[in-house]
């Protein structure tokens, strides 16, 4: 990935734990890298094919002035997440905050934060075998759209599928939507599981019935493992009702596992 960089942006803010930094203000120095592609803006030399780097300083200088916290791994947050919004070409950021003037009774050059935030690729499966599963669905997808880190990609046609477990139970409505997002993956579920608490999911018998499911399948290629969540989802080459959905569209994509893709996946079970 191409790079724009800029070095050393002075912006005097008023950022600090300490009313006197609030109040008097100090100056704060950014450091910023754009991750882009940039090829196509060099063969045409059209700064509508580029990221206005004058822009992106103004914006950061906008974003520091808005208001004032306390700690500058905050600014240097929404820094980040603000350039991600704004400018669609840019993939990825750094973003570091120089802080010289912090009030640390020792010799120093500077004190600073630096963080590195991203767009995520990310599929999500959803489903539902109760009250108004279409209706359930619906209100999901559209939260999930209407959150501000997130742009839909795609969505899959919705299927019904039998019930995995060998719990009696109805047929589910199933499908699997593409998404970006800008949420880190533990966020995302916590966002997922608000969604199902509203829908009125109950988690009461392991693969039984629920108004509304929700769970992360990939995330770019990560391959992650906590105390409440795993990347890619345990078991999705085995379940003809997430690997239908997601083949419908992204069949080339490959779980970063197996190496297989989707299609592929998909052919195994027969």
């Amino acid at each position: 990935m191409d790079e724009i960089r800029i070095d050393g942006l002075k912006v005097k803010a008023y950022h600090g734990v300490y009313e006197d930094e609030k109040e008097k203000g100090q100056n704060f120095y950014v450091n910023a890298v754009l991750y882009t592609d940039t090829r196509h803006a060099g063969l045409t030399d059209e700064l509508s094919d580029s990221t206005d780097y004058a822009r992106v300083c103004s914006l950061i200088r906008a974003v520091m002035l808005k208001e004032s916290y306390d700690l500058i791994e905050t600014v240097a947050e929404n820094i980040a997440m603000e350039i991600l919004l704004a400018f669609p070409l840019i993939e990825a950021v750094d973003i570091e905050v120089r802080k010289p003037e912090a009030p640390v009774p020792m010799e120093f050059n500077s004190l600073s934060v630096k963080i590195h935030r991203a767009w995520h690729d990310v599929y999500i499966s959803y489903g539902s075998n109760m009250g108004d599963s279409e209706g359930y669905i619906d209100e999901a997808v559209a939260a999930i759209t209407e959150h501000p880190y997130v742009t839909m990609v795609d969505d899959s046609e919705r299927i019904i599928t039998k019930p995995y477990g060998g719990i009696e139970q109805d047929d589910f409505l199933n499908g699997v939507c593409h998404i970006r997002t800008l949420m880190a993956p533990e966020e995302l579920l916590e966002y997922l599981h608000e969604l199902e608490s509203k829908a009125g999911r109950v988690r009461d018998v392991r693969w039984g019935p629920r108004t509304l499911d929700l769970d992360i399948l990939l995330y770019d290629d990560l391959v992650y493992e906590s105390d409440t969540l795993v990347i890619p989802h345990p078991d999705m080459e085995n379940r003809e009702f997430v690997l239908k959905p997601i083949c419908d569209i992204s069949p080339w994509k490959r779980h970063p596992i197996l190496g297989k893709t989707m299609k592929q996946l998909l052919d195994m079970l027969g």
